[in-house]
Order: C-alpha cells, then sequence, then structure tokens
C-alpha cells in the first residue's frame, strides 16, 4: 500500500471527528448566553426573602439578624452603654420623684418598645420581663416608679411602672413594654416624641392635657 494511501486512512476516522467539532462548535457558543440566562432567571423566580416585620414564627426565628418592627429597641441599642465625651456638660434628668406635678412635661424625648426578644428575661430590678405587662425603662428613676408616658404622635396616654433600667443611649428617654407602646398606638411607627410626667405617691391617673 502506497505511504500516501496509508496516511489517508489512518487520518479518515479523526478527520469525521474534527469536522463534526467544528460544525458545532458554533452551536455550543451560542448556548453559553442562554443557560446564563435560565440560572439568572430562576434566581429571580425563587422564593422572596423573608423580613422580620412582625412577631410571626418567621419573624421570631430571624429575628436576631433582621431589622424587626420599627421603634423596637431590642435591636438598635447598642451592646454597652454610650459613654459621653469628658468635656459634654453634665445633664441633670429633668424627673424628680416626689415633686409636685403640674401640667407641663417634666421629660420630653423619643421613645422606643421591646418586647418577644426580651420576654421572660430578668430585667434590672429582678423581676420578670412581660412584654404585655405596663411596664418601661429608664435610666435614673427608683424602681416601682409611676410615670405618664403621653405620645405626641397619637394624642394617647399611659402610666407605666419603672421596673429596668435603659435607654442605653442619649437619643431615647424611655423604652416602654410592648404592651405600653399599643395602648399608645406606637407599635410599628418607629421612634416616635412622648412627654412622660411623673406621678406623685397614690396617683394613678395622667394629668389632663
Amino acid at each position: 500500500m502506497r505511504q500516501g494511501h496509508r496516511a489517508a486512512l489512518l487520518q479518515g476516522p479523526w478527520s469525521a471527528v474534527t469536522g463534526l467539532w467544528r460544525q458545532r462548535w458554533p452551536r455550543a457558543l451560542l448556548a453559553v448566553p442562554v443557560l446564563v440566562g435560565a440560572v439568572a432567571l430562576a434566581a429571580l423566580c425563587g422564593p422572596a426573602p423573608v423580613w422580620a416585620q412582625g412577631f410571626s414564627a418567621e419573624a421570631d426565628a430571624l429575628a436576631p439578624n433582621l431589622l424587626s418592627v420599627p421603634g423596637e429597641a431590642m435591636l438598635i441599642d447598642p451592646v454597652r452603654p454610650e459613654r459621653p465625651p469628658a468635656d459634654a456638660p453634665l445633664i441633670v434628668p429633668l424627673i424628680v420623684p416626689g415633686t409636685q406635678l403640674d401640667l407641663s412635661a417634666d421629660e420630653v424625648g423619643l421613645a422606643s418598645w421591646y418586647g418577644a426578644k426580651f420576654h421572660k428575661r430578668r430585667t434590672a430590678s429582678g423581676e420578670l420581663f412581660d412584654m404585655k405587662a405596663l411596664t418601661a425603662a429608664h435610666p435614673t428613676l427608683p424602681f416601682g416608679s409611676l410615670v405618664c408616658v403621653r405620645s405626641q404622635a397619637t394624642g394617647r396616654s399611659v402610666v407605666v411602672r419603672i421596673n429596668d433600667r435603659g435607654p442605653h443611649t442619649r437619643k431615647r428617654v424611655i423604652d416602654l413594654s410592648r404592651g405600653a407602646a399599643e395602648v399608645l398606638g406606637m407599635v410599628g411607627l418607629g421612634l416616635k416624641p412622648v412627654e412622660l410626667f411623673a406621678l406623685d405617691d397614690g396617683a394613678r391617673d395622667c394629668p389632663t392635657p
């Protein structure tokens, strides 16, 4: 057999394979964008992430990592209390327990609330926190003090008992229980301005506006 014929026979099958690949190579290149587009479409059509906007089972499970109901203090408090600068002026609390109450607010500022994350946990006073009870955290008032809280946003009022310490920031004046926030209509509204009135011993009602 001649040398040229032998080379042609040896190259024949390989030539057929390479010829088929050359024919299909452009189609393979065209398939890549289609595959990428299909993957992107599947990602867009997948289930949306669950954001904690209330106290559903999903929200409670995700609460440590996601933003909760606007205004709730459980995720917006710093880990450690803020320390004022050394040259900051001394701020004396305006609420003085046992003083004669008048119709002017003893303290005005922003309020938040805290609920499920701290429910049944020990408060600074030693009692267990009940998010449905009408209680609050204040930085200076003695435990057991009664304070009238009036929302400037809704006009509603509620009397709360101080049983915890906070807020640990100078941006707010009081942290309410969820129950107190519900009475004021503040749940879901974010931080809102309130007026605080220290009640004398024996007083159980808010002053008339």
